[in-house]
């Protein structure tokens, strides 16, 4: 391939006033979004139709800019099972943007059948019987996923409905780490070339172990010495999965991605990084456009959403990002009580005075960054609070004062504490203590089998805490018999493959001298102690 992408000049928008294309018919239009969380909170009185809100708008941003196709980088969808309040919504847009009788002007070249996950065998827009004006693609994230026996996720559910085209879903096999091939869809436009790599969630620690595996991970690059498929490709790699910089336990290394790899296009990480960011030694760059909606009230979900219209003529590309208009405003701020000269410690009510002025102020500051004309939504705030030394107020109480008033009165406060941990050489160092209860009672199986003498010989531990996961998150009845399941076949493979090469050795030393014999004369074949030569 050759070297890294050329981005083209930031001259402004890359769309005329009327919506029109600037450039010419080599140029693929792509608008990129992620983590739209269909159905989240769907319960609740206030929010249970912000993911929708937002969903249909970035479906009416790609009609507006007249985009070739809207692509999706995982979690389309909060849970993997979604209700039937949750699915028809989302249908319902689907079908309201997506079908039309605008003309498709790119193709898929590539064997459709190895990259898309329906039993169609093509991209939904090609079917007579449909009239899909807007394509979509998208992988899977890591809560909208397969599980179960027949690994099936709502992704499948609506590819069989013909809305979406789902790309990425892996087949691990029965093998201790997995081996995977990576099927791209090949998409020419004119006289571009686009190589759409997908690679759906798999759990961070194996992936990790995967791509630090030789040949576990095999990506299959296109032909570029067949003049027919076009002189050079631009490749493209959609993933959804933990990175390094926030969280490096099992997250994935910007570094183990393929280096012939042009844009990255990162899903699953809540901040919205989008300018994409060229990795030093690696060649390529990465985009992160972050959760379309807030699902976590942390700092990082403070940063105004958007989404990414992407252009690629040859192998120059341009970003625009555009500002999302329906998503909840969103302030964020964090408090140190021992740093507030207008606070007594023993005095709870001057710690809730100082704080009800905070989360006024905030309050106030998402009025301002209201659009003009529009209705204003009421604000999620939440405001960090460090009460060392100090006396805890209760945080439900505290929020009955702003019903109304915030979108969150429940959890407007995030009660934290530092405490001193001595280390050798008395060493101490502070360390935040967050009380929140989705923390609480966390222990994997992982850890639990670390801090204990047990060794589990057939099950793996890594396959036990995802189904687990899936069990309790996901409510998939079927986690544990299909982990059983995978484990017993990958347990039968390895000792059908021991057994073998024992078999094998053995006969070589049976065309040795009688002295190398002698030496396994008392040999036990149900033995499972190895051969000493």
């Amino acid at each position: 391939m050759a070297g890294s992408p050329r981005p083209a000049p930031a001259t402004g928008p890359a769309t005329t006033t009327d919506g029109s294309a600037r450039m010419g018919g080599n140029t693929l239009r792509i608008l990129v979004a992620t983590d739209c969380h269909l159905g989240y909170l769907e319960k609740d009185e206030v929010r249970r139709f912000d993911s929708f809100a937002t969903f249909e708008e970035i479906c009416s941003l790609a009609v507006k800019n007249k985009v070739d196709f809207l692509l999706l980088c995982g979690n389309l969808f909060h849970e993997n099972k979604p209700s039937n309040s949750t699915l028809v919504k989302a249908i319902e847009i689907l079908l309201r943007y997506c079908m039309n009788d605008c003309p498709v002007q790119f193709q898929v070249i590539s064997d459709q059948a190895a990259s898309l996950q329906n039993r169609f065998g093509q991209v939904n827009y090609e079917d007579p019987n449909y009239k899909i004006g807007l394509p979509v693609f998208t992988i899977h994230g890591n809560q909208d996923d397969p599980t179960g026996l027949d690994n099936l996720s709502v992704n499948d559910i609506l590819t069989a409905g013909n809305l979406l085209n789902y790309f990425g879903k892996t087949d691990l096999g029965c093998t201790s780490v997995g081996k995977v091939k990576i099927y791209p869809l090949f998409i020419r436009k004119g006289e571009t070339y686009i190589a759409l790599y997908g690679l759906g969630n798999i759990k961070d620690g194996r992936l990790k172990r995967m791509l630090h595996e030789p040949d576990a991970v095999n990506w299959m690059q296109p032909e570029i010495q067949d003049e027919t498929l076009g002189p050079d490709w631009f490749n493209i790699l959609v993933l959804h999965q933990k990175r390094t910089r926030g969280s490096p336990r099992d997250a994935i290394s910007e570094l183990l991605l393929p280096r012939f790899v042009d844009l990255v296009i990162w899903g699953h990480e809540h901040e919205c990084l989008i300018d994409p960011q060229e990795v030093p030694g690696m060649g390529f760059h990465i985009t992160q456009p972050g959760f379309s909606i807030a699902t976590s009230l942390i700092n990082a979900e403070a940063n105004p959403k958007h989404v990414l219209l992407l252009e690629i003529k040859g192998r120059e590309y341009r970003s625009t990002k555009i500002p999302l208009q329906s998503v909840r405003p969103f302030e964020y701020a964090e408090v140190v009580l021992e740093d507030q000269v207008d606070v007594d410690p023993g005095d709870e009510a001057t710690i809730c005075e100082h704080l009800h002025k905070v989360v006024n102020n905030l309050i106030e500051k998402s009025r301002e960054g209201a659009p003009t004309g529009s209705k204003p939504m009421l604000p999620l705030v939440r405001i960090k609070v460090n009460y060392t030394g100090y006396s805890m107020i209760n945080s439900k109480q505290f929020g009955q004062h702003y019903v109304g008033k915030v979108a969150n009165p429940q959890d407007i406060l995030l009660l934290t504490r530092s405490r001193q941990r001595h280390q050798t050489m008395q060493e101490s160092c502070n360390i935040s203590e967050e009380l929140c209860t989705n923390d609480l009672n966390q222990e994997t199986v992982e850890a639990l089998i670390a801090d204990s003498n047990l060794k589990l010989e057939i099950l793996s531990v890594d396959d036990l805490n995802s189904a687990i996961n899936d069990f309790v998150k996901e409510d998939d009845k079927t986690a544990f018999h299909a982990c059983l399941q995978q484990n017993i076949e990958e347990a039968i493979v390895r000792y059908s493959t021991s057994l073998h090469e024992r078999k094998t050795s053995l006969h070589g030393m049976t065309e040795c001298p009688n002295s190398k014999l002698s030496n396994i004369s008392n040999f036990n074949f149900n033995s499972e102690e190895p051969l000493v030569g």
